[in-house]
């Protein structure tokens, strides 16, 4: 089970990545001083890998809870 554990950390670990990037992404595009349309174009286009990252996330969560109940 210290695999699951493991393998979970880094599935999180990576959602978490995601998700970073996701919030460096828009903070960039709203300092560079994009008009609405573009800024909204920009953030539609990073809500799909903001879902996916966030669901990453959970499933390397499970992961580990299953991998520790388990044990």
């Amino acid at each position: 089970m210290d695999l699951l554990i493991t393998i979970g950390a880094l599935v999180t670990l990576a959602g978490l990545g995601g998700l970073i990037w996701c919030i460096i992404k828009v903070t960039r595009a709203k300092k560079s001083g994009l008009d609405d349309a573009a800024l909204r174009d920009v953030m539609q286009s990073t809500v799909a890998l903001n879902l996916a990252a966030l669901f990453m996330s959970a499933i390397g969560l499970a992961m580990v809870v299953t991998g520790i109940v388990l044990s």
